[in-house]
């Protein structure tokens, strides 16, 4: 079994595509058959499931992934250990990939990391974040930078601009910041019909997602408004009813929480942080320059 084997199966493993493996690792198709059949005949079982459409690694196939990833990475680190006490420290090469989003922090970092360690050779790579994953589980890249959007979700009623929720002054709920669909399942609904066929099937589609579709009472303005004032029901209308709303005194416009995108700059490295001390200086360079342009950072080793 070769080193060059494993990265094969690698490469089939993470592309499941003979033919765009076989490419990736610079060989023929044929070749790269013959090379996974010869690891299978090696090792006593069936590692991949072929069919004319699609690769799938049997169970044993997943594990012996798992298996490549781990050996490859760990030889890669001990070639650079074994390359850093031959040559010193000081003529160590990294290498950092980043995606185009992550461009206003990883080459100020890397120019302000240089200042101040003119010996060591730093390679940036811009890479899309699904090529910075492959190349950092080959080992081909040390450390990796991208920024990822995340929701941070404060309730699950979204409605679209265009439709408004409202109560009577007197309902539970018309005090509250934010709150979640379920406690609405207690109350019953109202629904205002509105001229625009494109809102009302707006309107339609958040009843459903209510689960209220067989119990909303369906209604004009006036009639919507009546309902409400002696009873605990809630309802939904058409922004073109808000100034109505609005200018009763009896009524409330629910607080509806949209979710909030955020976006996170995540850093990965094949090395222990700490393990290293330019690494380490590399890492903190880049948490100093992502956090004064972005919002939060995560850290993958």
């Amino acid at each position: 079994m070769r080193f060059e084997q494993l990265e094969q199966f690698v490469a089939l493993g993470n592309l499941r595509h003979f033919r765009q493996a076989a490419e990736q690792t610079q060989i023929s198709t044929s070749a790269l058959t013959r090379s996974i059949q010869t690891l299978e005949e090696e090792i006593g079982c069936e590692l991949v499931k072929r069919s004319t459409r699609s690769v799938k690694l049997t169970e044993q196939g997943e594990l012996f992934l798992k298996y490549c990833k781990t050996t490859l990475s760990e030889l890669d680190l001990t070639k650079k250990t074994i390359k850093q006490s031959l040559f010193g420290r000081d003529n160590q090469k990294l290498i950092v990939g980043y995606t185009s989003q992550a461009s206003s922090i990883v080459p100020l970092s890397c120019g302000q990391f240089l200042a101040q360690h003119p010996n060591v050779k730093i390679e940036m790579q811009l890479q899309d974040e699904n090529e910075l994953t492959r190349k950092l589980q080959l080992g081909e890249i040390d450390i990796s930078v991208y920024l990822q959007t995340a929701n941070n979700i404060v309730s699950d009623i979204h409605l679209p601009d265009q439709l408004v929720l409202f109560v009577a002054k007197h309902h539970p709920l018309a005090t509250k910041d934010s709150f979640r669909k379920e406690e609405l399942a207690n109350f019953p609904m109202y629904g205002c019909f509105s001229q625009s066929k494109q809102v009302q099937s707006m309107l339609n589609e958040v009843v459903d997602s209510l689960n209220k579709t067989t119990s909303v009472k369906i209604g004009n303005i006036e009639q919507v408004i009546e309902g409400l004032k002696n009873t605990s029901s809630f309802a939904i209308a058409s922004i073109e009813h808000s100034k109505t709303i609005a200018q009763d005194p009896s009524l409330v416009l629910l607080k509806t929480n949209k979710a909030m995108d955020q976006e996170q700059v995540v850093v990965q490295t094949n090395h222990q942080i700490g393990s290293d001390p330019h690494i380490s200086e590399l890492l903190a360079m880049i948490e100093q320059t992502a956090s004064s342009n972005k919002p939060s950072m995560v850290y993958s080793g």
